[in-house]
């Protein structure tokens, strides 16, 4: 019998503020953040195989295969299994899968979305395979595919330290998301290695973040390093930021406004200029498929 777990969700997150506090010997960037998932995700089909190839089913324009987080991440986990349960269990299930992806995550948008479809993967072909890892397990094995792949296999909203990997369990308002796209992509590594990134920014505590809306909405460090080398980004911010307090995420590019009530959000969803690609997503405090975690 085939074994199958379809749309999986690899949700996207938001940075509700990102700061970045130094930097480490090996050029790691020692940061503070707030992760917070929302309910706009890509959806990942998987199908055991009765061999131990793994293959993604779906093309993605610019992502070659064997480049991909998804299969990376999908091999990683096989070496794991391997090694936690020895061959004479593994023998007995065939740790190969046919892994498809509809994608609605922009690449370049600071949204995660490579980050959490190697997540998923993650958590969905270690329930396929029986490789009983736990939570904890699959969080180092995905610091070794990026930073923010722990935060979604940590499974909740966090205040996050390190370079994004020490995560604190955080309680966030329930809001609704106007999220922009305004039509560029922007690689990470060229902000983070910009001479003009502010790289001491004084620590706070994770208090000063959990108080309320207001306070949850601090300040990104890489967003003027960004907006400098991308105007769009910084017409994003300046248009949104006529309704509230509007932020970009991550190293960009998206941008995006919280808003208490539903109405609020769609009634700025609906003024959102044609150029701009832009939609509505609401606040969660769980990862959809934490429930396949092993704690």
């Amino acid at each position: 019998m085939t074994r199958t777990l379809n749309n999986c969700p690899a949700p996207a997150k938001l940075n509700l503020f990102l700061h970045v506090t130094g930097r480490r010997p090996d050029g790691y960037h020692l940061l503070q953040t707030v992760f917070q998932l929302v309910d706009f995700s890509d959806l990942l089909h998987f199908e055991v195989r009765a061999d131990d190839r793994i293959r993604r089913t779906t093309d993605i324009p610019g992502v070659p295969e064997e480049s991909d987080l998804i299969v990376r991440a999908a091999r990683l986990l096989q070496t794991a299994i391997r090694e936690k349960n020895g061959t004479a269990r593994v023998s007995a299930t065939a740790l190969g899968a046919n892994i498809g992806i509809e994608k609605k995550l922009p690449m370049g948008g600071g949204l995660g979305g490579g980050s959490s479809d190697a997540a998923t993967t993650l958590m969905a072909l270690n329930h396929l395979w029986q490789g009983r890892l736990s939570r904890e397990e699959l969080m180092a094995l995905g610091l070794q595919l990026g930073a923010d792949v722990p935060f979604f296999l940590f499974g909740r909203n966090a205040f996050a330290e390190g370079i994004g990997e020490t995560l604190q369990k955080l309680d966030t308002p329930d809001l609704w998301f106007v999220i922009i796209q305004p039509g560029v992509t922007i690689p990470t590594a060229l902000i983070f290695s910009s001479s003009e990134l502010t790289r001491n920014t004084k620590p706070v505590k994770m208090t000063d973040f959990s108080i309320g809306t207001k306070n949850l909405f601090g300040k990104n460090d890489l967003e003027p390093v960004a907006a400098k080398q991308f105007p769009e980004v910084a017409e994003a911010i300046k248009w949104l930021g006529n309704y509230g307090d509007a932020r970009m995420t991550g190293s960009g590019a998206c941008v995006f406004c919280g808003f208490t009530q539903e109405d609020q959000a769609d009634e700025v969803l609906k003024l959102v200029p044609n150029h701009w690609k832009a939609w509505k997503a609401k606040a969660m405090q769980e990862h959809p498929l934490a429930g396949l975690l092993n704690r």
